[in-house]
């Protein structure tokens, strides 16, 4: 993901967007707007959202995502951007599946801007002792914590469609001490956007933390993300989401960060790794 700013225009809710996909063989397109920009990019998380769904639409949705490593390769603009899906295999209760962001360049000639692997896993019976994670606590409620506006050219476009509140850590480019961020966050209109997809698109949907130490504005890219996701219900349709992130190791320019996800309910939902550039 980017984080430098730019100007919005038409708004496409999620829901919509999702609908207005088409299909031909193991490819799905869709319209992605500048209302999803970051940066000179689109958001991140959103690419890979679309990529997992053209995954599920061509391989079959019936087995939860449980992992997903994506390589940003290069910046999507506004404008149709196809995802080609290639089933690598299918075992009895294991399918890994790639999939490919293709736009085309000035020239007419496509380009690769993203390559992902999702791997889809069916529920097994096990023998080995349940172990689930309790959700730490935080400094402040949804209704306590910091509200973020969307501010037309100062904050990402792709930031109108969700609602942010920090609950502890500052703002990027302010100088802040703080090495870690928890984010109280949801989708502004998420219709019948499933957990699995929500997941996907609220791991991502933070900067680093580690833009809170620095007293300027300067951009930031991911470069790799990996995402490992647990099946959840979200019984609170209208919830906050909770976006835990830690940056765990920097220099030379880069961000080695973890992101902790959990449903409204509190249930782990995600864990992220993510590298990430920081041009500062």
């Amino acid at each position: 993901m980017s984080d430098s700013p730019t100007s919005s225009s038409a708004v496409c809710p999620l829901p919509d967007l999702l609908a207005s996909r088409a299909s031909q063989d193991a490819r799905i397109r869709f319209q992605v707007g500048e209302d999803w920009g970051q940066g000179r990019t689109t958001f991140g998380g959103l690419l890979s959202l679309l990529a997992v769904q053209a995954m599920r639409d061509v391989c079959g949705a019936e087995w939860p995502l449980r992992a997903l490593q994506t390589s940003f390769v290069g910046p999507v603009v506004p404008g149709p951007v196809e995802v080609e899906v290639h089933l690598l295999r299918q075992g009895k209760n294991v399918r890994q599946v790639q999939a490919r962001l293709l736009q085309a360049d000035a020239n007419g000639i496509e380009q690769v801007a993203g390559v992902l692997l999702g791997v889809f896993g069916t529920g097994r019976d096990s023998t080995l002792p349940a172990l689930s994670p309790q959700q730490p606590s935080v400094d402040k409620a949804p209704d306590d914590a910091l509200k973020l506006p969307f501010i037309p050219g100062l904050t990402p476009n792709f930031t109108q469609h969700l609602e942010f509140r920090i609950a502890e850590g500052g703002l990027p480019f302010t100088g802040a001490e703080h090495w870690h961020s928890r984010t109280h966050v949801r989708l502004q209109q998420a219709g019948d956007v499933d957990a699995e997809l929500q997941a996907v698109l609220l791991a991502d949907a933070g900067p680093t933390p580690a833009l809170q130490r620095l007293r300027g504005f300067a951009p930031a890219s991911s470069v790799s993300w990996a995402l490992e996701l647990r099946p959840v219900s979200v019984t609170e349709p209208a919830g906050f989401w909770r976006m835990d992130k830690d940056a765990l190791v920097t220099g030379e320019g880069y961000v080695n960060e973890r992101t902790t996800l959990w449903t409204p309910c509190g249930q782990l939902a995600a864990l992220g790794y993510q590298v990430v550039a920081v041009y500062a």
